[in-house]
Formats: C-alpha cells, structure tokens, sequence
C-alpha cells in the first residue's frame, strides 16, 4: 500500500499539476475518515503520511487535565507527567495508535475520499487558470453543434456558446479553429463553466490590440466601440503621442492591420474615427462617412441635431438607420439627422412663430383662470422684437395712433359682452388682445419719421399706450369673471 500510494503521489503531481501539500491534506483528511468509520472511535485523532516512504502514523490527541471527564479526548495531569515532567494543565499529548491491520475497507474508504478531494482539486486548479483569461481573447477548435449552442475545446475545458452570442450567417464546423471573447468564467460542482462569445464588441477591441502593436503599448486607446455584430462597427480611437496618426496606426499600411480583423471576423465592415473630448468634433467624426455642416447640442438630455447636405442625408442615415444608429452609441448621444434645407425651413418658421404671438397663443391650451399678465408679458416681448426690426429698416410712414383706437372702440361697441364661458375653450381666448395685436402689425402710420431718434420714441409710446390698453382689457374680464 505505501508504494502505491507514493506511485499515485507523484503521479497526479507531475500529470495533472497538482501541488504536493494539496494532495497530502486530502490523503491525511481521507484517511482520518476512513479510521474512524473502520474503529468507530470518537477519539481525536491525526494522521501524518510521510510523502517520501508512503507509510502512514495515527496519532491519538488528549489534552491535559486535572480531572477526566473523556478517556478519549482527556489524560490526568498525573499520568502525564509520568511520560514526561513538563507537562502541564492544557497541553495536548499525541499517542501513535496506528493499527497493525489498517485494512483494506479503510484503505477503500480513503480512495473513494482522496478521488472526490483530487477531482475538487483539479477543479480548482483548471478554474484558477482560466479565471485569468475573463474579458479577453483565446483561441479553441470547435468540437460539436447542439441545438443553439456550439461547444469549443480550450485545452483543458469546454466552453459554451450560446446562440446570441453566435455571429448570424456564420457556420461553426467540427474541428474548425476560431478566436473567441472569454465574457464569463463560472466555478461549480461539475467543474469550471466557460461562456464565450463572437458577437461582443470587445472582442474586436482585443482582435486590434492583437494587430496593433500601438494599442496593447497603449500609445493608442480605443475610446469607445459600438458594434452589429457580422455587418458594421465603429471604433473611436485616440493617440496619447502627438507625433501618432491614430486612425491611420489602426489601418496599417494598405489596409494590412484592419484587414486582418475583417477577415476573422468573416467580412465584417470596420469604421475607424478620431476621438475628441469636444462632443460636436467626435460626433462629426462618428457620423463618417457623412460630411456633417454642423451640430447643434443639448448638453442636458444629450441630446442633438446634426445638419448634413441634402445629398448625403441617405448617407449619414446609413442603411435601415445604421449609421447614425453606431454613431449614438459610439458618442453616447442620442443624435436627429436633419437634412440642410429641412433644417432651414424649421428654423425659419420657428422665427416666424415668435413674430406671430397672437397665432402662437391661439395653438396653446388655455384654462378658465388664465389671467391676462402672462398675454401681456409675450406682447411687450414681442414689441421689443419690432422695435429691433424697426431700427435696422429704413423709417417709414406711420398713421396717427389714435385711428387704431378709434378702429379699437368701433370694433367693441359692435361686439357682444364678453362672454366669460368663452374662456373654457381654446379658440375663444380674448379676441380683443389678438386684435391689438393684429391690428398693430397691419395698419400703416402715416407720419415720417425723420431720425432714428424720432423712430425709437414712436416705438415706445406706442408699446406704452398699447399695454395701457391691454391692462384695461384685463380689468374688464376680472370684473366679467
């Protein structure tokens, strides 16, 4: 029994590259177990295997009292001291109690134990060495095709691929080699679970640091990556050293560098840009190869609108949305592409609703107890806005402003009460503020005004005597309401 239990000692160090104290904790632990189940003692024993010789000492463990209590786990002070003088209340004796017979049941008893410890063992072993390569990229030949998942062989293991993490179009045939992205290692009773996967974008991240040696230097970073795995990806990259092209490190000379990635990757689209901590020059630079006019941000919602040329809006959109849909994530915003007339034609009717306040009020939804400060607040606004027109333009000819409110009076003597239902709906809000301000826009003064210093004075009586005239037209619907 020694001989073999040595033969198997160094065998399972030197083939399955377990170290010696581990395997000398599980043989003395079995065989405690064995002894034990062999005796059916209660005593605390120990067992020392001498990795050398292959012979094997039971030891029996009292600790040293005054008065015993357990003859197994107990010996008198007095006793002890007759195997030897030193020995005092609380120390412990080891007394060899080795069987003559250990048996064949308690050596059958330790093989089933040591197995089951060895096997936990090399478990551990197969776990710490593949635990390295989480988030990172190995090579293994494919083994089978089950239902979804593909089984390929890393060596020692098998890992598992599942079915959304296959590239789609592409077939995996028995004993084919192909490089995959390690996403999980996972420790369980049946061994080390292994999850790999073709369709994550940092596998692209470790097929370029791989190819460029600038990368895995780390003079060139890759930024960010956004990725449809088996048709397109963007990659955002950034040199460290002045002096290094970063989109052009990545590319290598003729293409040779990216074109290794497409080719492991089975024809699959790479799209290199620059990096840039100003969001407008990376969204540029995402939405290639689209030339963009200009981007228009909002830093809040992150948010914006890119404004490109009419003939490359297919272009910046990309094929079912691809395009601007890698940018967003590649920049982290969420990015509108607008064509340069759309954008145009937008802008310009927005102005045109701020001059237009009385439409502008009209489309807002009115309620019951809407006063008439708020009206009066867009109208001097908006006259600050005239008055800013007015200066730019050349002077011309004004009517007197008492004919406006004389056309104002005849107008409310022919109108009925307010009627303070009205207000409950949207069309009904106070006509004789939007006639005012209709009327303003429309009639023409006739007087000249000779100097911009005339023209300016005009203007602000007129804004004067019209919100005058808008405060009374609020104390007529207190007093109606």
């Amino acid at each position: 029994m020694s001989d073999a239990l040595v033969a198997a000692f160094e065998l399972l160090q030197s083939e399955k590259g377990i170290s010696a104290e581990v395997i000398q904790e599980a043989l003395e632990s079995a065989l405690v177990s064995a002894y034990k189940k062999e005796y059916g003692t209660s005593q605390n024993v120990e067992i020392k295997f001498d990795t050398k010789t292959g012979n094997i000492a039971v030891y029996q463990i009292k600790d040293v009292v005054e008065v015993v209590e357990n003859e197994n786990l107990e010996i008198s002070l007095e006793d002890a001291k007759e195997k030897n003088f030193a020995y005092e209340v609380g120390d412990k004796i080891r007394f060899e109690v080795t069987p003559k017979n250990f048996g064949r049941l308690a050596a059958s008893t330790a093989k089933q134990v040591i197995t089951q410890r060895l096997r936990e063992a090399e478990r551990s072993v197969i776990y710490e060495e593949y635990i390295q390569y989480e988030d990172d990229l190995m090579t293994g030949i494919v083994e089978r095709q089950d239902n979804n998942y593909v089984f390929i062989n890393l060596g020692k293991v098998e890992a598992v691929m599942s079915d959304r993490n296959q590239i789609e179009g592409e077939v995996y045939k028995a004993h084919d080699r192909i490089k995959v992205y390690v996403n999980n290692v996972q420790d369980s009773t049946k061994g080390p679970q292994i999850f790999v996967s073709r369709t994550h974008p940092n596998l692209v991240k470790r097929l370029f640091e791989q190819e460029v040696p600038e990368i895995f230097d780390g003079i060139v970073e890759i930024m960010s990556i956004a990725r449809e795995a088996g048709d397109r990806s963007k990659l955002a990259v950034f040199s460290h050293d002045e002096n290094v092209d970063a989109v052009g490190t990545c590319v290598g000379p003729k293409g040779a560098r990216v074109q290794s990635v497409v080719n492991e990757l089975n024809g699959e689209n790479m799209d290199i840009v620059e990096w840039d901590e100003d969001p407008v020059v990376f969204i540029k630079n995402a939405l290639n190869p689209a030339e963009v006019i200009d981007v228009y941000l909002n830093e809040e919602e992150h948010e914006c609108v890119a404004v490109v040329p009419d003939t490359q809006l297919s272009l910046a959109i990309g094929r079912r949305g691809q395009n601007v849909r890698l940018a967003a994530r590649l920049t982290g915003y969420k990015i509108d592409i607008k064509s340069e007339s759309d954008f145009d034609s937008e802008e310009y009717a927005e102005l045109e609703a701020i001059k237009d306040i009385a439409e502008d009020s009209n489309e807002e939804e009115v309620s019951p107890d809407r006063s008439a400060e708020p009206i009066l607040d867009e109208s001097e606004d908006f006259f600050d806005t005239l008055n800013d027109m007015a200066e730019e333009s050349e002077p011309k000819e004004v009517e007197d402003t008492e004919d406006f409110f004389d056309i104002f009076d005849d107008q409310q003597d022919e109108d009925s009460p307010i009627d303070t239902k009205a207000l409950d709906t949207d069309e009904d809000t106070p006509r004789e503020h939007d006639e005012v301000i209709e009327e303003l826009e429309n009639e023409h003064l006739e007087e000249t005004i000779e100097s911009d210093e005339e023209l300016e004075e005009t203007n602000d009586e007129i804004s004067r005597e019209v919100s005058e005239e808008l405060e009374e037209i609020d104390e007529e619907l207190e007093e109606q309401e």
